[in-house]
């Protein structure tokens, strides 16, 4: 699901020098099950806990949640201080953590989404899904990409265009 994913590093699958034979994949049972669309369920206390301790460390930086200015400003500016600093300080791990919680956040009060974990072929990651619709918002994927490739002044164009494609209605 991502770079910054819940599974662990302790989840990793060993190699296996056993193939299965042909024709007798155990995962063919699942095979016609699969419809290929991302499965969301209900958040747990350790996820409303993530969320929390993020929006509190983004709110303890300034960062307004309501106004993509301020989110894309402040991460503009965390991405271009870990730059200039070598790395040192606060590791990427946290800044996208606090950025895409704080993205998702907005995403969660501004358009038609909620929060939920969500498992797709990638993975099992925090993302935000809408009624009737086959598609997520995964914002750890969104920074953590960009951040990969340091992008700044993204935020607050990807993210209005994000709320305008599923406006949160009345």
């Amino acid at each position: 699901m991502g770079l910054f994913s819940r599974k662990g590093k302790d989840d990793t699958v060993e190699p296996s020098d056993a193939s299965p034979p042909v024709g007798d994949d155990a995962d063919d049972a699942l095979a016609s099950d699969f419809t290929g669309r991302p499965l969301a369920n209900p958040l747990g206390e350790d996820d409303r806990a993530r969320l929390a301790s993020a929006l509190e460390h983004a709110a303890a930086v300034g960062v307004d949640v309501d106004d993509l200015a301020s989110i894309g400003s402040h991460y503009d500016a965390a991405f271009r201080r870990w730059s200039d600093e070598g790395g040192s300080g606060e590791g990427p791990d946290v800044i996208v953590e606090t950025y895409a919680v704080a993205i998702g956040e907005h995403l969660a009060r501004h358009s038609a989404r909620e929060w939920a974990i969500v498992t797709d072929v990638f993975g099992t990651d925090l993302g935000l899904v809408a009624a009737r619709a086959d598609t997520v918002v995964v914002p750890h994927n969104l920074v953590g990409a960009r951040w990969m490739r340091g992008e700044t002044g993204w935020v607050p164009g990807v993210v209005s265009h994000l709320v305008s494609i599923r406006p949160r209605s009345g």
